[in-house]
């Protein structure tokens, strides 16, 4: 981790492109071949949204794991539990580096995620930014 100076506005800025990356992510339409790019994108939204929030104090993180623990500190209400994005990052890891391909299943249940965590978090994240 490096220190720098806290940038408000450049959180911000991920954050407002979290949120279009996301919104264009769900719009598409789910099948085994667009499975690993729409597991990948929505895992990469949620890192952003951590990055943001490490910016926002200043810091500047070198890996995934970092961003990720970050949004887990948040005490937000969600209706699943923050700490399964972590799962997204290993399934993202698995997709990236093993050639994973995931089930359909598995990319519904990924977008499920997304849909009942990432506004609670935006909201918090722009709140704490704020």
């Amino acid at each position: 981790m490096r220190y720098k100076r806290p940038d408000k506005k450049n959180a911000l800025s991920i954050v407002e492109a979290s949120e279009r990356d996301m919104k264009f992510t769900l719009s598409m339409r789910s099948t085994e071949e667009s499975g690993s790019t729409i597991v990948r994108n929505i895992y990469e939204c949620f890192r952003m949204l951590g990055n943001a929030l490490l910016v926002s104090k200043g810091i500047e993180s070198g890996d995934h794991v970092t961003p990720v623990r970050e949004l887990m500190k948040l005490n937000v209400e969600t209706k699943r539990p923050i700490n399964i994005i972590d799962n997204l990052r290993r399934l993202r890891h698995n997709i990236n580096y093993y050639g994973y391909k995931p089930k359909l299943d598995e990319v519904k249940d990924v977008i499920s995620i997304a849909e009942s965590t990432f506004q609670p978090l935006i909201n918090k994240i722009r709140e704490k930014i704020k």
